[in-house]
């Protein structure tokens, strides 16, 4: 099977005026996504919609690692914008303009199975920060008991984490879904209190404005 899962990511959040709501997305899924899936280590691309939080608009490109966003293919594309990009782009006419390039953390190896594994139909995104006095505790937390804990929730199909190498804030928690609802379900917030360490570590969290966010999915080339 063909590999659509790396170690990087890019994740690119974006609102724009109602007035260009309709070219932008012509313009994100006629050309941009089919043009950024054409530099090597682009491994797959989806478009999300918020039905929750926001921003409204997010893209994810998953990478063999998050150096391809380095390299001189991508480069060399970024640097030389189509007419249709230069006048629709999120970073030229977003209202919010969000481009974040993440490095996974968790889990530290991609399996067969989750490389090879389509994009999911909903998303819940988590961006925040943390003290860096709790900075080792909270991982560990996060990687043996948080994640672990709502991955055995009905309609999780997995949770990985990210820490930022490009933009901020630091860490990102990345919830693969069958659906939109999944986390809005009695047994995904009973999580929230399953373990002993959770409420202190869950306090410590210095959450963006608008997160964690629900995204559901709405375009990927076929």
């Amino acid at each position: 099977m063909v590999k659509l899962k790396g170690t990087g990511m890019l994740a690119v959040w974006s609102e724009v005026p109602p007035e260009h709501e309709e070219e932008f997305n012509e313009w994100y899924n006629q050309e941009h996504i089919s043009e950024r899936l054409s530099v090597p280590g682009v491994l797959s691309a989806a478009r999300y919609e918020a039905v929750k939080s926001g921003p409204k608009h997010l893209a994810v490109y998953e990478l063999e690692h998050p150096s391809v966003m380095q390299s001189s293919e991508y480069v060399t594309l970024k640097n030389n914008p189509t007419k249709w990009s230069k006048r629709m782009s999120p970073d030229v006419i977003g209202t919010t303009y969000i481009r974040n390039v993440y490095e996974m953390i968790f889990p530290t190896v991609l399996t067969y199975e989750v490389a090879t594994s389509p994009t999911a139909p909903a998303l819940q995104v988590g961006r925040m920060n943390i003290p860096n006095n709790l900075d080792n505790d909270w991982n560990d937390w996060y990687n043996q008991v948080y994640v672990p804990n709502y991955e055995t929730v009905k309609g999780v199909i997995r949770g990985r984490r990210y820490q930022a190498v490009e933009g901020s804030p630091k860490y990102m928690t990345f919830y693969e879904l069958e659906s939109a609802m999944v986390s809005q379900t009695e047994e995904w917030q009973k999580q929230q209190t399953a373990h002993p360490a959770n409420e202190k570590m869950r306090e410590a969290m210095q959450h963006e404005f608008d997160s964690p966010g629900i995204w559901v999915k709405t375009f990927e080339l076929e």
